[in-house]
């Protein structure tokens, strides 16, 4: 992963380079190598697409529920085993 730090320095060094040359590049092109310079940047790091992430949400939140359910269920019998008096010993 692309420290971030790293990564502003080579959109800076790139932007400069679309940005100093000696004639202006008409919009279209200055939109589509500036869209182009991000999308190498973005390469560079460790992300995940949108839908990624909000499946991984769905898993999570199901996963905390459950969590959840279960705690309150240990909560129940250890209160349940707290109140019933122990077997009489033979």
């Amino acid at each position: 992963m692309l420290p971030p730090k790293a990564l502003l320095d080579a959109l800076s060094t790139h932007a400069s380079r679309l940005f100093s040359g000696d004639t202006p590049l008409p919009r279209n092109e200055f939109e589509q190598q500036f869209k182009m310079m991000l999308q190498s940047a973005f390469s560079k790091l460790d992300l995940v697409s949108r839908e990624e992430f909000d499946s991984q949400m769905v898993v999570l939140a199901r996963t905390r529920a459950r969590l959840e359910a279960l705690e309150a269920k240990v909560a129940a019998m250890e209160a349940d085993a707290e109140q019933t008096p122990p077997p009489p010993a033979e």
